[in-house]
């Protein structure tokens, strides 16, 4: 089944221009729309840029984990007050 072509009365008869406030209006769109992409573009390379420092900022997190192991004996650590997060002994250990 092809479909029918939907037939649209014309105002006036082939035009050369659009009118001035078609056009501003037009142009309005097309501004904002090319202001929204260049946002959008300048935000992904923001993003890209948050996620490296982030992985470089992990991997820092990493190499402290390793000098804590090293120092301490363990990076288990309450950040708030340096306080090592030692395991409670096992305490059928303590009973045999």
């Amino acid at each position: 089944m092809a479909k029918k072509e939907k037939e649209i009365k014309v105002k006036t008869a082939k035009a050369k221009k659009i009118h001035a406030k078609h056009l501003k209006d037009l142009q309005n769109l097309v501004n904002t729309i090319n202001a929204i992409q260049f946002n959008i573009g300048k935000m992904e390379v923001q993003k890209h840029t948050a996620l490296d420092e982030l992985k470089k900022q992990q991997h820092k997190v990493g190499d402290m984990q390793d000098l804590l192991i090293r120092e301490y004996g363990s990076y288990d650590v309450n950040v708030e007050d340096g306080t090592i997060n030692w395991p409670e002994p096992n305490k059928e250990k303590n009973e045999a």
